[in-house]
């Protein structure tokens, strides 16, 4: 860890500013050499410490948190893979991974009911959209979510998603490139534009947070790349598409299918032009009946190397209103997903 976090741990009283101080005058010494407050420590290294004037604790330097058994059956349910350094969850749809405005239940808080007695707790990797289903990577401690962080950044790791799309693709493969920035209700903290009352209540704000297409140059601007496959269709209504994306921005791949014309199965965000209504309001054209009106988006594989050796290949089952639209349309799940054939760059 961190050598400030180690300081903050054992000292909680003293005062990050005088650290940094007794960091640059080389009174802090780790295996005999100088350090910096960002240093990192390993364990069996010898921190020298020099003698401070500080308050004792009047309670315990960390806090443990309230440990709840619930919590860890439910993330125990989600497990596809489970080794000594990190966990591969099956995450379902309408869990949120992080907490925020309104949202008092997020996987990120249900992982405190597996911490360690040493304070320790698993962390995120990544992070998957609140309705988007399927494979959320864990790390066990935060060493290893550093090594599996700067893989992802490396862009070593691969991510397969299957959507279900209104409409069907215009060519049956291709690339996305587009620059997408932060647009309407992205970051508004003045209460304007907020949603009507719906089925997450009055204050939830993602019917109104989304992505747009923007240029190169614009503030915020990012490039955006993603590789896209038609496995399967219901000509002219629906497509099941494979896709692979290579960068990884906001809402990138529901921001993508609707660019293209095939915004994703009962996006709440995305998809709601004057050419989707009319879409959706001809017979032959419109979604047919049966199919649930939840977010059609799954991180269906994600296949990178591990970090302690080997290859983590892990592929998470469709949930439940997918597998009902996919049963429904006769999409066979075993046949060769083309999106294997697509580059890595």
């Amino acid at each position: 860890m961190r050598l400030d976090r180690w300081f903050k741990r054992r000292i909680p009283t003293l005062a990050l500013s005088h650290l940094a101080k007794i960091c640059r005058k080389g009174e802090v010494r780790l295996d005999g050499k100088r350090v910096e407050t960002s240093s990192r420590i390993a364990a069996g290294q010898k921190v020298r410490v020099p003698p401070l004037s500080v308050e004792a604790p009047k309670a315990p330097a960390v806090k443990r948190p309230e440990q709840s058994e619930a919590d860890a059956r439910a993330i125990r349910d989600m497990i596809l893979l489970d080794d000594r350094d990190l966990m591969v969850l099956n995450k379902p749809f309408g869990l949120a991974v992080q907490g925020g405005s309104g949202t008092k239940v997020h996987l990120d808080g249900m992982l405190q009911s597996l911490s360690h007695a040493c304070g320790d707790r698993p962390v995120l990797v990544h992070r998957l959209d609140r309705d988007t289903s399927g494979v959320l990577l864990i790390a066990k401690t935060r060493k290893m979510a550093a090594d599996l962080g700067e893989i992802f950044r490396s862009r070593a790791a691969r991510k397969i998603y299957w959507a279900l799309v209104e409409g069907v693709p215009r060519p049956s493969q291709g690339r996305i490139s587009l620059y997408l920035a932060k647009g309407e209700g992205m970051g508004d903290s003045r209460g304007e534009n907020r949603p009507p009352r719906g089925r997450h209540g009055v204050e939830e704000r993602r019917d109104i947070e989304k992505m747009r297409v923007a240029k190169h140059g614009d503030a915020d601007a990012q490039h955006s790349v993603t590789f896209y496959a038609v496995v399967d269709k219901l000509s002219p209504r629906l497509a099941w598409l494979s896709m692979k994306p290579l960068t990884g921005r906001t809402h990138q791949l529901r921001a993508h299918a609707e660019a293209i014309g095939c915004p994703i199965v009962g996006d709440p965000k995305y998809g709601h032009s004057d050419e989707d209504r009319r879409r959706r309001a001809d017979p032959n054209r419109n979604i047919p009946d049966g199919v649930e009106n939840k977010l059609h988006l799954l991180a269906r594989r994600l296949i990178l190397p591990h970090p302690k050796g080997g290859v983590l290949d892990v592929t998470a089952p469709l949930p439940p209103h997918m597998r009902k639209s996919w049963d429904m349309f006769g999409f066979d799940i075993s046949q060769r997903d083309p999106i294997l054939d697509a580059p890595e760059e």
